[in-house]
């Protein structure tokens, strides 16, 4: 079942990314220092643990959250969006300023 999926113009700004950086990731944060947001970084400069779950790829890019916060997200479908303001200040696309934003949707059981 799809976990994560990408509006048009998230799908655009990560292509535009990606030509700058290279392969990405994303991993979905769980509100320590930059909020809750989904944070996008070079796929060389994010190490993914055991404790990290893949929910799928946007994009082309996989996109991971912590296990213990997808028990709480696992009966959700994440939509990641763009919309303008200054979001976490390690994801790539901060500069841009733009931001990358999780919406969700419940799944049916």
């Amino acid at each position: 079942m799809e976990r994560v999926t990408a509006t048009d113009s998230a799908l655009a700004l990560i292509e535009k990314l990606k030509s700058k950086h290279g392969p990405l990731l994303f991993h979905q944060s769980g509100g320590c220092c930059d909020g809750s947001s989904p944070m996008c970084y070079p796929q060389d400069d994010f190490l993914i643990g055991k404790a990290d779950v893949h929910l799928g790829d946007i994009g082309g890019c996989p996109f991971y959250m912590n296990k213990k916060q997808y028990e709480y997200w696992k009966h959700t479908l994440l939509i990641i969006d763009v919309v303008e303001g200054r979001g976490g200040m390690f994801s790539l696309e901060g500069p841009d300023g733009v931001r990358f934003l999780t919406r969700s949707k419940i799944l049916p059981e």
